[in-house]
């Protein structure tokens, strides 16, 4: 090991077998080291070991409600766009246990929590990254916090990954998200033919980074770097306008344009996009009870505002058809999200797109709304 001082912000040159010993690092130090897997086809976010582990010499096509993974001649491990899932799963639990009563002569509430898992990330992509900075302003609120998702995440350890591959779904450069990580980052990986560039982001990645065998980087490799990263900006399925966003989506005036009726028509309510979607967070409390009502427990569970019942209340439902549950979720994401949050809710990673069944893209369905407000 060089006897050199890291800082924060410097990149160093680390040889692809020294990872897995710093993953090795990672697990012994109490944390879970998850990251990407090929499973059915595509590509899942799951425990991993090693470089192993990650789906090599892969990559994948994408466009309106297609995917596929195909196989490349470059031997890398970060070359593909992920799948349907994000790394909200592991802050945000699709199904979280609140508490279970059971009944004996009288009732006994069991608000026990198991252990609060500590998740080492890897590959962490910048639009993944400005999804998590989303969910911390919804569950980290002045006037409310999530203690769930706090604790997931002060414990986690984030290894993001430079994106070098932008997919056809992609618009990520339009919203300032990638695919260059810019911040909040324990370490940031820009992946060579024989090693990782890697930036420091924090002192707890600069602690575990001390122990490995690294090289200083040239200006030729940082150059190199930062050359492809310029390229791939220059190469997203995408381009999305925001110069006139949130007004478009929310001027009184356009709520009743005629193409929010033509995707309508096409839209199954199906709900596919807010699963996928990284920065979505609407849920439902279920309770279940046994045949004998002797046992209960409650659970949070994920939910999504196309479904129908969603938005019923006690005077009936707010949002009855296709038409207004679609154009509740674009004015949301796209236009009110920024009253809220100060930001747009969607980050431009295009997992909405590939997994609508019915192919429905919204960056073209906001360019067709603009045009017809223009009439």
């Amino acid at each position: 090991m060089l006897d050199t001082t890291l800082n924060l912000g410097s990149r160093v040159v680390l040889p692809k077998p020294e990872f897995d010993l710093l993953l090795a690092d990672l697990r012994q130090s109490g944390y879970q080291t998850v990251g990407p897997r090929l499973q059915d086809e595509s590509i899942v976010y799951s425990g991993i070991d090693s470089l192993a582990d990650l789906p090599r010499g892969v990559t994948t096509e994408q466009a309106p409600g297609k995917f596929r993974l195909m196989r490349t001649d470059r031997e890398r491990y970060f070359d593909f766009i992920p799948g349907a899932q994000s790394w909200k799963q592991f802050l945000f639990p699709p199904r979280l246990k609140l508490f279970s009563a059971s009944k004996e002569k009288r009732w006994e509430l069991d608000r026990s929590d198991d252990a609060c898992p500590r998740y080492a990330l890897v590959g962490v992509r910048g639009c993944e990254l400005a999804a998590i900075e989303i969910q911390d302003k919804a569950f980290l609120r002045d006037d409310f916090e999530d203690p769930t998702y706090r604790a997931r995440r002060e414990g986690l350890f984030i290894i993001a990954i430079n994106c070098l591959q932008p997919a056809g779904t992609c618009f990520c450069a339009s919203l300032g998200t990638g695919p260059r990580v810019e911040r909040n980052f324990d370490l940031c990986l820009t992946e060579l033919d024989d090693a990782f560039l890697v930036e420091i982001g924090s002192d707890l990645g600069r602690s575990l980074m001390a122990g490995r065998n690294f090289e200083l980087a040239s200006a030729f490799v940082q150059n190199t770097a930062d050359q492809a990263l310029a390229r791939a900006a220059g190469q997203m399925g995408r381009t999305l306008d925001t110069s006139d966003l949130p007004d478009l989506l929310t001027h009184s005036a356009n709520l009743d344009a005629r193409h929010w009726d033509e995707v309508a028509r096409r839209c199954l309510s199906c709900g596919n996009c807010t699963q996928v979607c990284p920065t979505c967070f609407c849920w439902d409390v279920t309770d279940t009870v046994n045949l004998t009502a002797t046992t209960t427990v409650r659970e949070r569970v994920w939910d999504s505002c196309f479904n129908p019942y969603f938005s019923y209340q006690a005077g009936g439902n707010t949002r009855p058809t296709i038409r207004s549950r679609y154009r509740q979720w674009l004015s949301h994401k796209f236009g009110t999200w920024v009253q809220q949050y100060g930001s747009l809710g969607c980050t431009g990673c295009g997992r909405c797109i590939t997994w609508c069944p019915a192919g429905i893209d919204h960056v073209a369905e906001i360019a067709a709304l603009r045009e017809e407000v223009k009439e």
